[in-house]
């Protein structure tokens, strides 16, 4: 499959099928000038469709564009694992699940403000200038699980100061890490839990004692528990 976008005037090749929409000049010009954003929108758009077919209900993606026109995708994940609430036998949704489901999330949702407010948690900014790069850097990192960056609704992502090792770099296994334990938050209780795998340590603790494989084993005994 190919895709292809062009400007006003313009014609498709011949015997590709297509469809016109409507955009502004200024639009049209952004879009014309950079392909690989268009690329990468389209992209976003086409996972979340996937995913949505997938799981059975609606998934967002959001996207953040700096005043140089780069551009960075994100699929919003919910804060927890709650299911949602299933079908009494009768068709019905039975009153007293539904009620310690929905306060089940909130208790997630508080539990996961309360963490992103915590001080060991920055900005993209202040972890961006911890580093000696940029903020539009530090999103592309998170989004191939390089560094790990949490997700909430309204104070946007927070990355934890203490993912930087020894020598003042992130973990080189956080991008692993994300393969096996299914996404950020996973990865968060993994580090900040004590593992008896680990004798006890957290993940955070074994990395920063040089135990990799042995972190990178807990990690897959994790991972097969969440599946």
């Amino acid at each position: 499959m190919a895709t292809f976008y062009v400007g006003p005037g313009a014609n498709l090749p011949k015997g590709v099928k297509g469809y016109k929409l409507k955009v502004s000049e200024a639009a049209s010009k952004a879009l014309v000038k950079s392909p690989k954003r268009m690329k990468a929108l389209l992209q976003a758009y086409g996972d979340a469709v996937s995913q949505s077919h997938k799981v059975g209900r609606p998934v967002s993606f959001r996207v953040e564009v700096d005043p140089d026109g780069e551009s960075i995708h994100t699929t919003l994940e919910d804060l927890d694992a709650v299911p949602e609430p299933v079908a009494a036998e009768a068709g019905e949704l039975n009153s007293e699940l539904e009620a310690a489901l929905a306060n089940a999330r909130e208790r997630g949702r508080l539990r996961a403000a309360e963490i992103l407010s915590g001080s060991d948690m920055l900005s993209a900014d202040e972890f961006a200038r911890l580093l000696g790069t940029s903020r539009v850097t530090v999103n592309a990192k998170r989004q191939n699980g390089l560094v790990l960056g949490l997700d909430g609704a309204k104070r946007g992502f927070r990355y934890p100061k203490w993912q930087l090792n020894a020598e003042g770099k992130p973990f080189t296994e956080l991008a692993d890490l994300h393969d096996l334990l299914g996404g950020p938050w996973g990865v968060y209780r993994f580090l900040v839990q004590n593992h008896g795998e680990l004798g006890g340590l957290t993940g955070r603790e074994a990395l920063e004692r040089g135990k990799i494989e042995a972190t990178l084993e807990a990690a897959k005994s994790v991972g097969r528990d969440f599946r």
